[in-house]
């Protein structure tokens, strides 16, 4: 039984409003140097066929031998997902024709995969979690790629990526929108590169897309599905369902029948396009590999690997909501980024959590985005952020006076407290210097004055002027206090 979309998340057509129905297939590139039954590089790029070893170009006699470390991988994933662990599992051979394909077949998982069901909690919404079950997780090697565009006349063929390892994530079909969807990859990234188990990187293919996408009128049976084959971004993934599920609800509403096919996502056009019918579809006459023993483990072994994964997103958020008093939001945007989230917590040490965790998810997160970097790259280090936060509580800077510095250290670099001297931008705590500007400012527009007696919030455009006349450097504290008790307001 699946569950129903809640109302705001039903399509509305022509006649009627429709219930898109959501299952995703995540193939994620296995991080390990050697590949899945070689000990040729996995590594991404490289010239043409430079990562090949015999065993992946299918010469005669070659033996697969397990990489035991991409097995680690998948068991530790499997953990992540709070999924099953099968101590006993067996590889298939799955048979099909491709050029990139040396084998002729391709070593996957069946009927016993490696790990079982599980689920992800999702934040969709700063409002709404959802629960996705996961049907099982695979491991399984992947085939070479096709170049098309060399010649006019021929078809090259690369086998860099023959034999790779690939983590076959299977979900359940219980995602109810787009959105939901998009969140959804992006936890399951998330999650995959805390453990380290894949990159995560979409661009270079490390992480792909099948997308099973069907309508159903709220509360009927399930419809019939469509496959939209290996989307490789989060946003493509997005479009690729919104499009399809209007394109299938377009026919149902006038009276057609969905074909159960596979097709493609074609961005520029905005439109998917059918690869391939049910009825084309491949028999791939699965059959255990002769060449492989089952794979087979014991219970110690899986509690070790889980003895040593880190802190995950999801325990990390629950920490950060109840050590440093962070709103839910706000811990969720910390640990999307492992790499983030011990920014921020190097960042609050001993500081004002709140104050440290606004700085970083408003002026470094936005700052970062603006110019397309991560945090490992960011020019400003934690000490330093961590130090203009000091400045503020200390009441040496206004808030804006440390926005500019930060726009310096950005910048230029150096220690934001040497620079804070060096430049004078110490703010005026003087009392007197700071009633001296209220003073100069109220006495210059007498009206304004009179008129902020009867209406208070302009007692905002005073502070700014006030600001104005001290560079930014006096304190908006005893600004707004001095303002108050000589306009009488």
């Amino acid at each position: 039984m699946t569950t129903q979309a809640a109302p705001n998340k039903l399509i509305s057509g022509a006649t009627g409003d429709w219930e898109v129905v959501i299952g995703m297939e995540i193939h994620a590139q296995v991080t390990s140097n050697a590949k899945l039954f070689s000990g040729a590089s996995a590594e991404y790029g490289g010239a043409p066929n430079d990562h090949v070893s015999l065993v992946d170009a299918a010469m005669p006699g070659m033996l697969p031998v397990i990489n035991e470390e991409c097995v680690k991988q998948a068991i530790r994933t499997g953990l992540g997902l709070e999924a099953k662990i099968n101590l006993r599992s067996v590889f298939d051979r799955k048979n099909y024709f491709y050029p990139d394909l040396p084998q002729g077949y391709q070593i996957s998982q069946y009927k016993h995969p490696i790990v079982g069901e599980g689920a992800v909690i999702v934040d969709v919404s700063p409002s709404e979690r959802i629960t996705v079950g996961i049907e099982r997780l695979h491991l399984e090697q992947d085939a070479g790629k096709s170049l098309h565009d060399l010649s006019a006349t021929e078809s090259h063929v690369d086998l860099n990526r023959s034999g790779v390892a690939l983590m076959e994530i299977v979900s359940k079909p219980d995602l109810r929108s787009a959105e939901e969807a998009r969140a959804y990859v992006s936890k399951l990234r998330t999650i995959l590169r805390y453990i380290g188990s894949c990159d995560g990187n979409m661009e270079q293919g490390s992480l792909r897309a099948d997308v099973n996408v069907s309508v159903r009128r709220p509360g009927a049976p399930l419809g019939t599905r469509c496959e939209i084959k290996n989307v490789n971004s989060i946003r493509f993934i997005g479009q690729a369902i919104d499009v399809e599920a209007r394109r299938q609800i377009g026919i149902l509403e006038d009276g057609g029948a969905i074909a159960q096919e596979t097709r493609l996502f074609d961005p520029g056009r905005g439109e998917t396009r059918a690869m391939r019918s049910k009825e084309e579809a491949h028999d791939y006459r699965y059959f255990p590999d002769p060449d492989l023993l089952p794979l087979e483990f014991d219970q110690p072994y899986v509690d070790a690997l889980r003895a040593q994964l880190p802190e995950l997103p999801d325990a990390k958020r629950a920490r950060f909501i109840e050590q440093y008093g962070l709103p839910p939001y706000d811990a969720g945007v910390l640990v999307m980024e492992r790499a983030a989230a011990d920014y921020f917590e190097e960042t609050a040490k001993g500081r004002d959590a709140k104050l440290a965790a606004n700085w970083v998810i408003n002026e470094l997160f936005g700052r970062l985005n603006k110019e397309g970097l991560d945090v490992a790259r960011s020019p400003v280090s934690s000490q330093a952020l961590g130090a203009i936060i000091d400045l503020i509580s200390q009441n040496v800077i206004s808030g804006k006076l440390a926005k500019d510095l930060f726009e310096i250290v950005w910048t230029e670099g150096g220690d934001p407290k040497k620079i804070v001297e060096a430049r004078g931008m110490k703010q005026v705590t003087d009392t007197g210097a700071i009633e001296a500007a209220v003073d100069a400012v109220i006495a210059a527009n007498p009206d304004k004055a009179e008129q902020a007696k009867a209406k208070p919030t302009m007692l905002g455009w005073f502070v700014g002027q006030v600001m104005k006349q001290t560079g930014g450097k006096a304190n908006p504290q005893a600004v707004n206090e001095l303002l108050k008790r000589k306009l009488g307001v």
